[in-house]
């Protein structure tokens, strides 16, 4: 797979809808015998008839328009392959959620600044972000603007931070911008850009999270005479308590489409996955395996998720219950995202880490763009970044054993940069396969905790697992024979 746009010393350019597309979303289907397929109505995901066909994903289009449920198909022995895409408009950030001002523009280079006027810059973007609102009076203005002046102890700990990695920041993702626009993968005029809004599809998906928290009502199974593994063949609908209370696993070479409360879900090839939450890691363990990266995306707590109640979120004690040691190969790399709560950083890096015998290696940032090559968001806005922070460690044990295993490997970087366009969907992260690729060894084994999507090669885990991969968020493109 080819995600990686262009590889600089500063780190990567990378096309995240490339790599799903290249993830090989071909469904390939027989129809064994001449006869008719009546189409169940129990499969209807959105009421469209597109999205509720069973047979959708293997009818010709020669052979007039795609049937509604309960319409009868007449087949003739042959074989059908469908590709899906994922939607491009998720990916169509052209401009920046708030502009930066004349003089942040990353074009112009990076000025070298003080603390105080990073505290002041940050000042300024809050006031703007408050003009452009409107509506407030002047009077709360004032009050607002006086307010903003008081920096409390977190704030002030992400700006000492930010003010140590921003230049890094800067001057790398200028780099990576410009080989960008020269291959044409950026454009720098908005004229080029289309004017598609970025419409997420409501109600997609079964509610994964609620499925999990109704499966700890299931009667309990015995692990004795249960299967560890649940391996995907031509049926696609899978009960709920065998999803849930196993590894189900496609292990083909082609997408298979799996039924899930009435929901079409698309799972890739070479791929397998766990939907269930903290409170049910027993199957990951059952499964056996160990593995040599594991990448980890935990729900971090925040006022804002608190206040939203729209996101489940963990404590910090619940993230350290995560059995890493267990999962873990010797030399292991895990790969931990953080927000820009310095908090959240320090617990990473001083608690969470040496609990699981991790050492720090290196922190790594994640930068998001517009199709332009603009941060989505000004550098040094206050609340909101325009990156994320990714922390690397190795898991600390035989000297031997990691010697070995470290064999023909490049040791890891202290600072690189993964610069994308952001998928629009939340937190959709972009994806690590590549960039990991010269610090690990071929075909390792490689585990996502806290995963909302799928990848070959990938075992993925978490309660809202197949969040991505529901159908709705693809394309038909082509039907083959």
């Amino acid at each position: 797979m080819m995600s990686v746009v262009h590889r600089l010393t500063a780190g990567w350019l990378v096309d995240h809808l490339a790599f799903i597309n290249q993830c090989g979303y071909d469904i390939c289907d027989s129809f064994a015998y001449p006869g008719s397929i009546t189409l169940n109505t129990s499969v209807s995901s959105t009421g469209n008839c597109h999205a509720t066909s069973t047979f959708a994903a293997t009818y010709s289009s020669r052979d007039g328009p795609i049937p509604c449920p309960g319409d009868v198909i007449e087949t003739k022995g042959r074989t059908a392959k469908t590709r899906y895409v994922f939607r491009e408009e998720f990916f169509d950030v052209s401009k920046p959620h708030i502009a930066a001002a004349a003089e942040e523009q990353l074009w112009q280079g990076c000025p070298e600044v003080s603390l105080t006027e990073i505290k002041a810059n940050s000042n300024r973007e809050e006031h703007r972000g408050e003009t452009k609102s409107g509506g407030d009076s002047v009077a709360s203005g004032r009050k607002k603007r006086k307010r903003k002046c008081v920096f409390n102890q977190g704030e002030l700990d992400a700006l000492e931070y930010h003010s140590k990695v921003r230049k890094l920041i800067w001057e790398g993702t200028l780099h990576l911008v410009q080989e960008g626009l020269k291959s044409g993968f950026l454009h720098c005029t908005t004229a080029e850009l289309s004017c598609r809004k970025n419409v997420v599809p409501g109600h997609i998906g079964c509610g994964l999270a609620e499925l999990c928290e109704m499966a700890k009502q299931f009667p309990a199974v015995n692990e004795s005479d249960h299967q560890a593994v649940h391996v995907l063949d031509d049926e696609t609908s899978i009960p709920e308590q065998d999803l849930l209370s196993c590894v189900t696993e496609n292990s083909s070479n082609c997408a298979k489409i799996v039924l899930l409360m009435g929901q079409k879900y698309l799972v890739p090839p070479k791929s397998s996955f766990l939907l269930s939450d903290i409170s049910c890691l027993q199957p990951l363990l059952n499964y056996k395996k160990k593995y040599d990266v594991i990448v980890i995306d935990p729900p971090w707590e925040n006022k804002s998720v608190k206040r939203s109640n729209r996101y489940s979120h963990l404590s910090s004690w619940q993230i350290k219950q995560i059995p890493i040691p267990a999962l873990a190969a010797p030399n292991c790399l895990v790969v931990t995202w953080v927000t820009n709560r310095q908090k959240h950083l320090r617990f990473v890096k001083d608690e969470l880490y040496p609990h699981w015998c991790v050492k720090t290696l290196a922190e790594w940032h994640w930068v998001k763009i517009t199709r332009a090559g603009e941060f989505v968001l000004p550098l040094d806005s206050l609340h909101k970044k325009p990156y994320e922070v990714l922390v690397l460690g190795r898991v600390q044990g035989d000297v031997k054993e990691a010697l070995r295993t470290s064999e023909d490997v490049l040791p890891i970087p202290e600072h690189k940069l993964i610069v994308s366009i952001p998928c629009s969907l939340h937190s959709h992260k972009p994806p690590l396969t590549e960039v990991l690729a010269e610090f690990i060894k071929p075909d390792v084994e490689c585990l996502e905790l806290f995963a909302r999507n799928l990848q070959p090669g990938w075992t993925s885990w978490g309660n809202e697992v197949l969040q991505f991969q529901h159908v709705d968020y693809f394309t038909l493109l082509q039907n083959e024979n």
